[in-house]
């Protein structure tokens, strides 16, 4: 394992790491095919007991639940707009909407966070900003919203479009989403609003809630927001930028950025590029969490982990692996030879993916894949290596079979972590996500965001 980089004889403080665990509502996810796996229960994702299960094998050996989302189904391999690839090993089809899954897991938990995934491209500012609020109160302060702007062209001509909208106008409309949410949940209503007083026959305050009339480019929204004010307000923002306009918006808006990546000089480059545009946007570059990718595979000993390791890989479905490339790349590989040299022509952010995973192609052995593979003290040393090597605070965990493989992080992996101090899980009620992911248990956002420029404080009535 790599030593951490001193400074003279002190040791840097080390970080508590952040783990989320990375699902999706449907049975495959990114292994299409797993779900014939015969422990696997992926496939009842439409049974709410389900969710409840995995809600309280999370609890307390996860910070976050995060929920990913597509608007479309992928359908660019052996196309055109053929999605019948997706359909035997369901990759990422079917997928049911997320957002409802969530009151019932924070009811039978009190730590566990949820991040949802919800589009700037096709979804309205009002409304989602309106459900947001609601699941904040309903999980006492627990969300996180993963914001994204599409990449699918199914997903356009799902919503009305013959063709997506520029990447440089998604970034722009999102960016405008954002004004028009933070005008919503930091200047709409006062923190003295609800008065709830019998005495006054008023429940708020008539002087302490106003419109926003937001007027711009993309949106136009006379407010006032429909709910009253939740824990956070704004929910913890979360985003995923591999392009340039994608890096500057996380770089503005996010408190917890998603990074692509394989081998540690290219993640290391990222993070220092990602905290140089956050201090440019004159926030403090270590207010903003970065995250890994990992998949992990568990088991008492390396060998029996290799073992699972290989029977996963047999329930794998080739054509919708294939898919899924295909949807995140643009490009179609049937009919392409093994050894051709592939041209992407995805969209940009897919492409900067692309571009990481082909960097470390060649020599192949010394490569630092994103999975972990192994006993506790193997994968421990992984993630501590990641940790010490690039600058990242944590990392997004994907599974294969549950509940057998988050059973088997509580068993192995969380007691590994914390022997080694490097991992506190989130315990409690009255913390909410932001309190938890920036260790300051404070439930607003901070000064030097963005959106606090739009809170309404008493000095202003």
């Amino acid at each position: 394992m790599a030593s951490p980089i001193n400074q003279g004889d002190v040791a840097p403080e080390r970080k508590n790491l952040i783990l989320n665990a990375f699902f999706m509502n449907q049975p495959s996810y990114v292994a299409p095919g797993i779900w014939r796996h015969p422990r696997n229960q992926t496939w009842r994702y439409n049974d709410v007991q389900y969710w409840v299960q995995v809600a309280k094998l999370l609890e307390n050996n996860f910070h976050a639940l995060f929920l990913a989302d597509v608007l479309g189904a992928y359908d660019v391999y052996d196309g055109p707009r053929n999605f019948k690839p997706v359909l035997a090993g369901a990759a990422q089809f079917p997928l049911t909407y997320r957002g409802l899954l969530i009151s019932a897991m924070a009811a039978v938990t009190n730590s566990l966070s949820f991040c949802i995934t919800a589009s700037t491209t096709y979804e309205a500012p009002f409304s989602l900003a309106r459900r947001l609020s609601t699941l904040d109160h309903l999980t006492n302060g627990r969300v996180a919203w993963n914001i994204v702007t599409s990449y699918l062209e199914s997903a356009a001509r799902n919503f009305g479009l013959r063709e997506q909208l520029s990447h440089e106008e998604r970034y722009e409309k999102a960016d405008e989403f954002l004004e028009v949410c933070y005008k919503l949940w930091e200047g709409s209503w006062m923190d003295n609003a609800v008065i709830r007083d019998p005495a006054t026959a008023r429940y708020t305050h008539e002087h302490r809630v106003r419109r926003i009339d937001h007027q711009g480019k993309h949106f136009q929204v006379a407010g006032p927001h429909i709910v009253e004010p939740s824990k956070q307000r704004t929910p913890f923002l979360v985003q995923a930028g591999a392009s340039k306009a994608g890096k500057a918006f996380a770089a503005k808006h996010a408190e917890a950025i998603f990074l692509p990546g394989m081998d540690f000089a290219a993640v290391r480059k990222l993070v220092q590029e990602l905290r140089g545009l956050a201090q440019e946007e004159g926030r403090d570059p270590a207010s903003i969490k970065l995250l890994g990718g990992l998949h992990v595979v568990l088991g008492a000993t390396d060998e029996e982990a290799q073992k699972k390791y290989e029977e996963y890989l047999t329930f794998a479905d080739i054509e919708g692996s294939l898919a899924l490339f295909g949807g995140w790349t643009g490009t179609n590989l049937a009919g392409i030879l093994d050894d051709a040299d592939l041209k992407f022509t995805g969209p940009p952010a897919m492409k900067g993916m692309v571009e990481n995973w082909s960097a470390t192609i060649p020599g192949t052995s010394d490569l630092n894949w994103t999975k972990a593979l192994g006993s506790a003290k193997t994968v421990a040393d992984i993630i501590e290596t990641w940790i010490d090597e690039t600058g990242i605070d944590g990392f997004n965990l994907s599974y294969a079979v549950v509940p057998d493989d988050l059973e088997d992080h509580a068993k192995y992996l969380v007691p590994e972590l914390t022997s080694r101090g490097i991992f506190e899980p989130p315990s409690g009620e009255d913390q909410s996500t932001r309190g938890v992911y920036l260790g300051n248990r404070k439930d607003r956002l901070r000064d030097d965001h963005p959106g606090s420029q739009y809170k309404w404080t008493s000095r202003e009535a």
